[in-house]
């Protein structure tokens, strides 16, 4: 079977939609099946093009197998709604004019979180004559005023309009919530075409680790120090100027540090409210490559989960708690009571405490560290709930879909 991808995220991006549909083709092509991705130049979240690649309007590559091609794109910072919508339909076009030009398709698979790269899979779909997957990463347009990025208007409603389209188009929807799957059913959408396949982690790279790395730790003076540790994209979504808040208040204890991976929308404000308030336990490290990020997980004692306190936010999952898990790390969670929360308590692998309440998350940080019998039991179950979300398994569920589609 030829499977036809479509992601404007992809490696040596290493945020969640390009580590999942690295790690479900790499299963893919070791099944035997050929899978082309089509995205654009490596570039997110900071809007600028990785070194060693260009934004060239046609290239092909392979990676573990799998043939890349890769489309020229606008290409904008991961903040301002216009400039971003921008992208995003030049990336719907480029990648819709490479999609014809691949020959022997089976079956064409676009996913979100933005919807523009799903029309693309759809047009394509309709002039291939071939089946259409819509893997559902969010429920967007939604997310955009969740975060404050625009207000309901005119333009939301179109979008909407499109979303539901799309949906109703779709010979299958793949979602990565259970959350989304009951949201389109009630929503109109036939459940029986809603499979719903979780993100994962990849347990051959992320495991247990009994000692901090030495070369970051060092680097960031983060020997013998608890670590809080958030790692991932600094978005809107995120509310992290409430973490900076509680490591304000726990600034006094030289024992605690803040780190902060990654890079994002938020992360210069974010950079800049520590200059202000002078604190010297918040640690910011660059964005890594991908394979350095078990090293950068490895520098944390706990890691941080959050997300703004919306109803949205309760169908969400972010991809890190996989992570933790892989890792074996006790997970703090500042976030909206839902799927994310259960699986963490289902777990229990960490504690749910009020989202966007700094005192709450410096209380509970202190409870932490006092308890190392609480920290080490929460170590224990997050690592043994990690086997249920091995990637490998969530990429067969995945294939089973599509191929069923094409019987």
């Amino acid at each position: 079977m030829h499977i036809l991808f479509l992601t404007d995220n992809f490696p040596p991006e290493g945020n969640a939609p390009a580590t999942r549909t690295f790690e479900h083709a790499r299963e893919w092509v070791k099944e035997g099946h050929k899978v082309t991705v089509i995205t654009c130049a490596p570039n997110f979240p900071e809007g600028r093009v990785f070194e060693g690649y260009k934004n060239s309007l046609y290239s092909r590559s392979n990676m573990d197998g799998i043939d890349v091609v890769r489309v020229k794109t606008f290409i904008s910072s991961n903040e301002g709604f216009v400039l971003r919508i921008l992208d995003f339909i030049s990336f719907m076009f480029s990648s819709f004019l490479a999609g014809l030009l691949q020959r022997k398709v089976d079956v064409i698979v676009a996913t979100s979180p933005q919807f523009f790269t799903a029309v693309s899979g759809w047009a394509l779909s309709t002039v291939k004559r071939k089946k259409f997957v819509f893997e559902l990463r969010d429920i967007w347009p939604a997310s955009i005023t969740a975060v404050g990025a625009m207000k309901d208007s005119w333009a939301i409603k179109i979008l909407e309009k499109l979303e539901m389209f799309l949906y109703r188009r779709a010979d299958s929807i793949i979602s990565v919530t259970k959350s989304f799957k009951q949201e389109l059913i009630e929503r109109g959408i036939d459940g029986g075409k809603i499979s719903v396949v979780l993100n994962g982690v990849d347990l051959s790279k992320y495991q247990l680790q009994r000692k901090k790395d030495k070369y970051f730790s060092e680097k960031y003076k983060l020997e013998n120090k608890f670590v809080v540790g958030y790692i991932g994209t600094h978005g809107l979504a995120h509310a992290l100027e409430h973490v900076i808040e509680a490591a304000e208040l726990l600034q006094a204890d030289e024992n605690i540090r803040f780190l902060f991976a990654g890079g994002g929308a938020a992360k210069d404000k974010l950079v800049k409210l520590v200059d202000e308030k002078q604190l010297t336990n918040v640690v910011f490290i660059a964005r890594q490559p991908k394979e350095s990020m078990p090293s950068i997980w490895s520098l944390c004692d706990v890691s941080l989960i959050s997300l703004r306190d919306t109803p949205l936010f309760k169908t969400v999952i972010p991809s890190k708690i996989f992570e933790s898990m892989g890792m074996g790390l006790p997970m703090l969670a500042p976030i909206p009571k839902g799927e994310a929360s259960e699986i963490i308590e289902l777990a229990n692998a960490g504690i749910i405490c009020s989202p966007e309440n700094g005192d709450t998350l410096a209380e509970k940080v202190v409870e932490l560290i006092s308890s190392e019998k609480l920290l080490h039991q929460y170590q224990q179950n997050s690592l043994a709930a990690a086997a249920q979300f091995d990637r490998k398994q969530m990429a067969s569920l995945m294939l089973d879909v599509v191929e069923r589609l094409t019987k």
